[in-house]
């Protein structure tokens, strides 16, 4: 086996008494304190996350721009300088490469952030696309280290020490700046469905960075969050996951991103992607709430009567909604909200309504 990677923030955890788990090849906290006081704590006040496992892949040059629009489904080419967008990135056969986020740095670079478990597979499927596109391709992952501090109060903690006004940036967009003295990018986006920001500094720099911000947070009960209540926080705001909604085989528009698909302009496995608009597409991920409190997990199968109609993809018990609730690819005659299915937990049926999606709005900002 291979020796498990470790941020610049390891022996934080450590000290802060993180359970340690393997997550994608690294050591990383799955909880500090129980997962559901960690959730909650994000949705009413703030929390810190250390996300320094995700990868960082910059492209510069003089088709920065055009390459990067070719490489992902959403418009690279319609961002202002500082701004960012959230995308899949398909192969030729429709399927997600990987959802990530483009941040277009200026008019001859942008940087990819994209998920731990996939980031020498993007950085190999993106190298292997350049074709004539004038640009370098960089795996600047170790470059960076990656926190984000996520929840409703969040802004107003780290505006005590941040030299960037950090109200003056918008939903999905970014500035450069001094953060407690440190350079840092600091991009308001997040994966929460709560207000918050990300920054990304110095790896030598993250410690004092983290150090300060749970120091300036501890009035109010800010504290680390670990992994487990990350995933059940993106997923009340029905945010994707990828390896459980996402994969190399279902496409952008059966897992309901069709916002993020620009068919105006060229991309890797356009031609798949429209004749699925022509067309229409088998199955679609739709929400459900189950009756009870059994909870559906990824790969449980989804039946109406003896039918075989799909499969679940993620499931929880909601902490801030006390349901029990699923995602689910159904097939199309089940789309419609309040349609009636059953999910086989543990050899037994358990009724279940579609539901819409997401299932709860926090204090995210919109784009509007």
């Amino acid at each position: 086996m291979s020796e498990l990677k470790r941020t610049p923030l390891f022996d934080e955890h450590v000290r802060l008494k993180g359970k340690l788990v393997d997550f994608a090849g690294w050591e990383m906290p799955l909880q500090f304190d129980s997962i559901i006081n960690e959730h909650n704590l994000v949705r009413k006040v703030a929390g810190l996350f250390d996300v320094s496992h995700m990868g960082e892949i910059e492209i510069e040059g003089p088709d920065a721009i055009h390459f990067s629009d070719y490489l992902v489904t959403n418009s690279v080419s319609s961002l202002k300088n500082g701004a960012i967008v959230y995308s899949p990135m398909c192969n030729e056969k429709g399927g997600i490469v990987d959802d990530v986020l483009v941040y277009r740095l200026s008019n001859a670079k942008t940087m990819f952030v994209v998920n731990a478990s996939n980031k020498d597979k993007d950085f190999k499927w993106i190298t292997s696309n350049k074709g004539s596109f004038d640009v370098k391709i960089k795996d600047a992952s170790a470059d960076f280290a990656q926190i984000a501090f996520q929840g409703p109060r969040a802004e107003e903690i780290l505006s005590e020490v941040s030299q960037v006004r950090l109200e003056k940036i918008p939903f999905y967009h970014f500035e450069y700046g001094r953060v407690n003295g440190i350079k840092a990018l600091v991009s308001r986006t997040g994966y929460t469905g709560e207000d918050g920001f990300e920054l990304y500094v110095d790896p030598e720099a993250v410690v004092a960075l983290w150090r300060k911000i749970l120091e300036l947070g501890s009035s109010i009960g800010v504290k680390p969050i670990g992994l487990g209540a990350r995933d059940t926080l993106r997923f009340e705001a029905a945010y994707m996951l990828y390896g459980n909604e996402l994969n190399d085989y279902n496409s952008p528009l059966e897992a309901g991103l069709k916002w993020t698909v620009k068919m105006e302009k060229d991309f890797i496995g356009k031609e798949v992607l429209e004749e699925q608009l022509a067309n229409g597409t088998k199955y679609k991920l739709k929400g459900l709430e189950l009756s009870g409190k059994s909870i559906a997990r990824h790969g449980f199968e989804v039946f109406d009567g003896e039918k075989k109609i799909g499969w679940i993809t993620s499931g929880i018990f909601s902490p801030t909604l006390q349901k029990s609730l699923a995602l689910a690819y159904l097939e199309k005659e089940y789309w419609k909200i309040g349609s009636e299915v059953q999910v086989e937990i543990r050899g037994k049926r358990s009724p279940a309504t579609v539901v819409k999606t997401p299932f709860y709005r926090g204090s995210v900002k919109s784009k509007g």
